[in-house]
């Protein structure tokens, strides 16, 4: 997991802070946004990311960051029996999966401009409301496949056919229900992923996307 921050204004003011969780193993992904990283608005935040993963959730890995590196984070995954790791210093590919989501999907989604704090109730509407459901269930990613050569150097190649969203990844697990949490079952998820093709959930995250920073827009303008 890693934290994004949206920028601070001309005037020093902070920006509003995107949280970005990843699977390591099916590339499930779950966003969501505060308006600071104080244990005060950051604990609920991840609680609530955490909750939303339909499976178990083994290990908690993040940077050195202070934010998720404290007693506060601790005592809370200790209550949820998440185990905390954290990456090596200057090993930034430690971490390398959601640094690379963060490129992919929250600056291409949401861009390097500056949003202000107040907005990030607006964002987690977005977010929770159609995003992470399009990111989990409608959008491929790539799983590599290790081949090695005849040289004995193992290469990473990303086959056409090993394309698959998070969801397909999840149930494609050998008896993955028993990676679900109590009470999520397959059938549920089902419903989920069938309630709209690919295209339909494209266009409603591109519509609602075009509604968010509309809001943002107009926000700024008036003042």
């Amino acid at each position: 997991m890693d934290t994004v921050h949206q920028g601070d204004d001309d005037d020093g003011s902070k920006g509003v802070y995107h949280i970005n969780m990843v699977d390591e193993v099916t590339q499930s992904e779950f966003i969501g946004a505060t308006e600071g990283i104080s244990e005060a608005y950051l604990l609920p935040l991840l609680e609530k990311l955490l909750e939303t993963f339909p499976f178990v959730i083994l290990e908690f890995h993040s940077d050195n960051g202070s934010e998720y590196i404290n007693f506060l984070v601790v005592e809370m995954l200790n209550r949820l029996l998440i185990k905390l790791t954290k990456s090596r210093s200057r090993k930034s590919n430690d971490n390398a999966l959601v640094e690379g989501k963060n490129g992919s999907v929250i600056r291409k989604w949401i861009g390097y401009g500056y949003i202000k704090q107040e907005h990030a109730d607006k964002l987690n509407t977005f977010y929770f409301g159609c995003f992470n459901e399009y990111l989990n269930f409608h959008r491929p990613c790539a799983f590599a496949t290790s081949v090695t050569n005849t040289k004995g150097k193992i290469k990473k190649v990303y086959k056409t056919e090993d394309y698959q969203t998070p969801y397909e990844k999840l149930k494609s697990i050998p008896d993955s229900i028993r990676y679900l949490k109590k009470g999520v079952t397959f059938t549920q998820l089902d419903i989920i992923a069938a309630s709209r093709t690919d295209n339909q959930m494209a266009t409603l995250v591109q519509k609602e996307s075009d509604r968010l920073f509309n809001q943002i827009t107009t926000d700024i303008k008036s003042l």
